[in-house]
């Protein structure tokens, strides 16, 4: 099979879909690997090493999606991009579709075949091409709230951690997974007042045998957000629904109980976020004001520290991608249901069940069509 990365180009996206290691790795089990001239480099990977390990590098993006069978990129593809794909082409990163219909369309319009990494789903349930990310997002959702609780980003003026004589600064998270759990652990390691909420009892529990005294559980419901928007000087939202569109757990009318100057992160934005004031951001631009309340709503956080992103990131995805291009997409969905429930789209049908409910689309199921 032929395979190819492109160079990302979202805003302050530095990431990259492969790496040279996984490169040769592609390479050793017999397929042939095409890379954009400088796809690599703001996440430290130079074209010679690309070439080293086994890659032919191109001068344009179009000569990689015109010659190859898999692209395989970081994040979902923008408008400009749409035209590129050729029908049956397998494209292979994060798509994130429930919350944009208009990404959704135009990835059906090109019948291509479009694999989910936040989607694949192991036998266990977890997501284990989600968890590098949201491990990274979730710890540096509280590195940016603590920086923009400073005054001269319209923040509180609050240290996290506090110091002796003073009370330290509140934090609570919405969601107690991977996001949330890793959010929880950076503030607890700053030395702030946390208090984390989840709707399961099992997972509360984990957490307070994890962190004990140092957290506060709380059940997720209307009473205890409107408490936490009342006493909290930062809230994380980190709530996920496998595919689906994130719940508005913070509406608008909740702002008006928070401390002016407070900041919200969303690392639900992705998924249209868990604050109904939530609209996504760039590094350019992180942060925005709605009542007082500071929105920090980057739709890429990791891409921040793209070398540490990239090598997580592909860390969880060669494995799976590798199986792709040996057997082909659909022999890999039979023998995989990890890969099967990473298919979102599959030539012009949406075949992922909460995509199609979040987006009022027509849903098919892949296990029909590739019967």
């Amino acid at each position: 099979m032929k395979i190819g990365t492109v160079k990302e180009i979202k805003t302050h996206e530095y990431r990259v879909g492969l790496t040279p290691s996984c490169v040769r790795s592609y390479c050793q089990h017999g397929h042939e690997i095409l890379v954009q001239s400088g796809a690599g480099v703001s996440a430290s990977f130079s074209d010679e090493e690309y070439i080293a390990a086994g890659a032919k590098i191109v001068d344009t993006r179009e000569e990689v999606f015109d010659n190859c069978d898999m692209i395989v990129k970081v994040k979902e593809p923008l408008p400009e991009e749409f035209g590129l794909f050729h029908e049956g082409q397998i494209l292979y990163t994060y798509l994130h579709l429930a919350a944009d219909k208009n990404l959704t369309e135009g990835l059906i319009k090109a019948n291509i075949k479009a694999i989910a990494y936040e989607t694949i789903e192991a036998p266990d349930g977890s997501l284990p091409c989600l968890i590098p990310m949201s491990e990274i997002a979730g710890r540096l959702s509280v590195q940016e709230g603590a920086k923009y609780l400073e005054k001269p980003f319209g923040g509180r003026g609050i240290l996290l951690g506090g110091v002796p004589g003073i009370q330290r600064g509140k934090v609570a998270i919405l969601g107690g997974g991977i996001a949330g759990r890793n959010a929880c652990k950076i503030a607890v390691g700053m030395g702030a007042d946390v208090t984390i909420l989840d709707i399961s009892s099992s997972r509360l529990a984990y957490l307070d045998d994890i962190f004990g005294t140092k957290i506060t559980t709380l059940y997720s419901n209307d009473v205890n957000i409107e408490h936490v928007c009342r006493e909290s000087d930062l809230i994380i939202g980190a709530v996920l629904i496998a595919g689906a569109k994130a719940p508005h757990l913070i509406r608008r009318e909740h702002l008006k109980m928070m401390k002016d100057g407070a900041v919200l992160v969303d690392i639900s934005v992705d998924q249209g976020g868990c604050f109904e004031t939530t609209k996504p951001t760039t590094h350019d631009n992180p942060i925005y004001n709605v009542d007082g309340i500071v929105h920090y709503c980057v739709a890429n956080m990791p891409g921040a520290v793209a070398l540490s992103s990239t090598q997580a990131l592909t860390s969880t995805t060669l494995t799976r991608g590798l199986t792709i291009a040996d057997k082909g997409l659909e022999q890999a969905c039979r023998n995989s249901r990890d890969i099967f429930k990473g298919v979102n789209l599959y030539m012009g049908k949406c075949v992922y069940e909460n995509v199609a409910n979040s987006l009022d689309l027509e849903y098919t199921d892949l296990a029909e069509i590739l019967a």
